[in-house]
């Protein structure tokens, strides 16, 4: 069968998009390894199969049933992979990709402010189109699975990364999907780790988790007065390896470092942060909701076809 596929990314963080928008395409995890391979075949962090809810509900997944329970108009799910074959539940800058690619196939038009509301397996996302191009993400809400005793502390886990001498205390956040935040005193360390390796995470969740390493900067202001943090980060993600970004991970670091910063101010501290990736810049946004929102670009940079059973 011939495979039709579109090539794209968010800051980098790059995946290869397969339109399924009759419910019956079965993408195995060899399929996906093949795909994802940047030699021997499209090459990216990930694989995002567009298919209807409704035929993702069908195929077993209870997840996609409570999506359309809670939001009928979330017609579209997004079915993301990681490089390895392995399910992941979420994917921030996938999010945007995908809405993007459902733009091109004529899906959905949010140029006149219209909102998406699309499936994942972490539930609804909506997301919104900016003036300037980028896409806004209401990623849901956020917790500290460690609870007020992690904030306090600022930390519930350990990360050694290779080449350190000890392991370093780590914040978890989940966004749908597992983070363990580290901070750094200075970008020389932040560029200088290793991550071709795996950090190790102690306690280590039973699905595994990303890893992000960040160094908090000055905290500037924006036209209207406001506070906006800085932070700049890298990342490893599970199943993966490093990646040039990642969007729920550039939540969890703004997140973290927010808590970091909470517990010793004098004041407010910032809602609204900017986080500097490899891949580029995208920014986070607490809402009053309890969500966090994410927004960056996303780009399609190419198509093509291949044989499916060639793979």
């Amino acid at each position: 069968m011939t495979l039709r596929f579109t090539k794209g990314h968010g800051t980098q963080n790059d995946f290869v998009l397969v339109a399924d928008t009759r419910g019956d395409l079965e993408l195995t995890p060899d399929h996906v390894r093949r795909l994802a391979d940047r030699r021997a075949g499209v090459g990216g962090d990930g694989v995002i199969r567009l298919a209807p809810t409704a035929a993702v509900a069908r195929a077993g997944e209870a997840v996609a049933d409570r999506v359309l329970a809670e939001e009928p108009a979330a017609i579209w799910f997004m079915d993301y992979r990681n490089a390895d074959g392995s399910v992941a539940q979420m994917c921030g800058n996938g999010v945007r990709v995908f809405t993007a690619f459902a733009e091109e196939l004529g899906l959905v038009d949010l140029d006149g402010g219209q909102e998406l509301a699309l499936g994942t397996r972490a539930g609804v996302r909506r997301v919104r189109k900016e003036p300037d191009g980028w896409y806004a993400v209401d990623m849901g809400p956020w917790a500290l699975p460690g609870g007020e005793a992690a904030a306090a502390r600022g930390a519930d886990a350990a990360v050694l990364v290779h080449g350190w001498d000890a392991p370093r205390p780590a914040l978890s956040v989940d966004l749908g999907n597992p983070h363990a935040v580290v901070a750094l005193a200075r970008a020389s360390e932040l560029a200088e780790a290793d991550l071709t390796r795996a950090p190790e995470v102690d306690p280590l969740p039973p699905e595994g988790t990303n890893v992000e390493l960040v160094v908090p900067l000055a905290e500037t202001v924006d036209p209207d007065g406001r506070a906006v943090g800085h932070v700049r980060m890298r990342v490893h993600e599970r199943g993966v390896g490093e990646t040039q970004s990642c969007g729920t991970g550039a939540c969890a670091a703004a997140l973290a470092v927010r808590t970091w910063a909470a517990a010793g101010a004098q004041g407010a501290v910032p809602d609204v942060w900017e986080v500097e990736v490899p891949g580029g810049l995208v920014r986070v946004r607490l809402l009053e909701n309890g969500h966090v929102e994410l927004a960056g670009p996303a780009e399609l940079v190419f198509s093509g076809e291949t044989e499916l059973g060639e793979l």
